[in-house]
């Protein structure tokens, strides 16, 4: 991959490339060792996403405004999380706040076959990785900070 997070036709295109789901699988290990760490300081009790079997941290800024894409860092315990991590971070990291709030991510999940090749463990938790990103997003869109 050239950029971090990749670009989203660029794991739509490698998932693609990748007949076997085993592949696909080892493709998001790969994913997840690219993951920077989350800063120790920001692994707290209060970041960690309720709803995954792993631990997840997962913590967003503003650092340009309201209207300007938000930044989300996000960690866990798990290389296979982290890949599924990478995923998400491709497709919500050029999005603003609102932008986050009102997007659909299932139509890409699709596409990559995660819908159907996840375990129901790993899809509760992905989806409550996303719920909490929208959940941050939208405390954001509703009281932008000053």
């Amino acid at each position: 991959m050239s950029d971090f997070p990749p670009s989203l036709e660029e794991l739509i295109e490698t998932f693609e490339d990748l007949p076997e789901w085993d592949e696909r699988y080892d493709f998001m290990i790969d994913l997840g060792r690219e993951l920077p760490p989350l800063p120790t300081d920001l692994q707290t009790e209060e970041n960690i996403v309720e709803g995954c079997m792993s631990t997840v941290w997962l913590v967003t800024d503003l650092p340009d405004g309201i209207d300007q894409p938000m930044a989300v860092q996000a960690d866990s315990d798990s290389i296979i999380v982290k890949g599924l991590i990478v995923i998400l971070l491709a497709f919500y990291s050029r999005q603003t706040a609102a932008e986050i709030v009102n997007s659909n991510v299932g139509e890409f999940l699709k596409q990559l076959g995660l819908d159907q090749h996840l375990s129901p463990q790993r899809r509760n938790g992905l989806f409550s990785m996303i719920k909490r990103l929208k959940g941050l997003a939208a405390t954001y869109v509703n009281t932008p900070p000053s």
